[in-house]
């Protein structure tokens, strides 16, 4: 084959890659936008901020579960499935079901000591933490190993047995229900990805896991809770500050903004193995794969928030019931905020590739201390819509700062290449 046609077919690849990317964060997104939307019709805007302080504290764990398991192993062993990656597999999703053990009772233990109607829905939450921590390990070890399939048909299962179980909670509910049935059909997929991987998370190997790759995932590990805690925080600042319906009407922007969030979250499971793939094989490229990316991804999310002003009050009704109201007076600024977080995850996705840990940490520490101080700033100084305005601020000012640790990362590894090893 010669030299144009061998570009022509890792290209054929890569977009094959991508597309089974976008594919399986559609169906993962579709199941997390009916859980959302279900909420918010059934039981109206205050028991969705309860429901949405249990799902972004949700989001801190899987960001913990991330930076220290799955991470990891995307930057080290994305290629084809072989006896290291097997091993690493085992232990990745090993130690993934381990942090949802221990956090899940920490959350169990909060729960209790809350009561109230925030208690039970974080009780439940606990319980459910080990399977929807493995379910997503298992996503990240299919994409890894190039086979993106396998992870769109983990979610394609895990949206059917969601059915049954919503059905279940909408007779009894409550939130704390909807939490259950979430994390029980995400209980199916999870052993569903141990039939699809032939291989059993290995607990006992978590600790080796962790001990051989603690250069990358403790960093990792900050930068990932860096942002879901920012989320945290501005959720249960903007709760204190202006009241709990402020939280559910910031969470129903947000599904509004889903099915392009959809895109975002599908390409970034995939982006850092393709970086990984194209710094390996033409390291001059890499800077435009990411250009590419993050200016395509801001130009999709402007023109998205321009669909949504475009949207019916009465089919925005239909969508969020009362919830509508409160939501569409943050489109604006909702969307320049995704405009700004697509524009640095074409750089993040360049650091990640690079192993510039130490950058990509900096990047984001930056970011979510703005994240947090426009969102609850704003919030104080103007309400709900003072905090979206403050966000979309901070994204964008965030996003410059990626970008700029990325051409510093470039030029260190032009001056001093030093090779990501693959380890076993």
């Amino acid at each position: 084959m010669t030299a144009e046609g061998e570009k022509r077919s890792a290209g054929r690849a890569m977009a094959g890659r991508l597309s089974w990317g976008l594919a399986d964060q559609a169906a993962s997104s579709m199941t997390n936008f009916a859980v959302g939307i279900y909420v918010a019709r059934s039981l109206g805007l205050a028991a969705f901020g309860v429901f949405s302080l249990a799902w972004v504290t949700y989001g801190v764990v899987l960001n913990v579960s991330r930076g220290l398991a799955t991470d990891p192993l995307v930057v080290r062993f994305s290629g084809p499935p072989d006896a290291s990656w097997r091993t690493a597999v085992a232990r990745s999703s090993g130690a993934a079901l381990g942090m949802g053990t221990a956090l899940g009772a920490a959350c169990v233990l909060i729960g209790l000591g809350l009561g109230g109607r925030v208690g039970p829905a974080f009780v439940c939450l606990g319980v459910v933490l080990p399977a929807l921590l493995l379910q997503d390990a298992w996503r990240f070890a299919f994409f890894a190993a190039g086979t993106g399939r396998k992870a769109f048909t983990n979610d394609l299962v895990w949206g059917v047995a969601l059915v049954p179980a919503m059905v279940v909670a909408a007779h009894v509910g409550s939130v704390a229900a909807f939490v259950l049935a979430w994390g029980a059909s995400a209980a199916v997929a999870a052993v569903y990805g141990c039939l699809q991987s032939g291989i059993r998370p290995q607990v006992t190997g978590a600790r080796a896991w962790l001990r051989a790759h603690r250069d990358l995932g403790y960093r990792y590990l900050v930068e990932n809770t860096c942002v879901s805690g920012a989320s945290q925080l501005r959720a249960y600042g903007l709760g204190a500050i202006v009241g709990v319906g402020a939280v559910g009407a910031v969470r129903g922007a947000e599904l509004l903004l889903g099915p392009f969030l959809a895109v975002l979250m599908g390409l970034s499971l995939v982006t850092v193995a393709e970086a990984a793939r194209v710094l390996r094989r033409a390291p001059h490229r890499l800077a435009r794969f990411c250009l590419l990316l993050g200016g395509g991804q801001a130009a999709a999310a402007l023109l998205w928030g321009a669909a949504l002003l475009l949207m019916p009050d009465r089919f925005g009704e239909l969508v969020l019931g009362g919830v509508w109201h409160s939501a569409s007076e943050l489109i604006v600024p909702a969307t320049l905020g995704v405009v700004g977080a697509g524009l640095g995850t074409g750089a993040a996705a360049g650091l990640r590739a690079l192993a510039a840990a130490r950058r990509s940490l900096r990047s984001q520490l930056f970011a979510s201390a703005c994240y947090v101080g426009g969102g609850l700033g704003g919030a104080a100084a103007a309400g709900t819509v003072g905090s979206a305005w403050g966000v979309a601020a901070a994204t964008v000012g965030g996003s410059a700062v990626w970008w700029l640790h990325l051409r510093s990362a470039l030029r260190e590894r032009h001056h001093n290449p030093i090779p990501e090893v693959r380890t076993t």
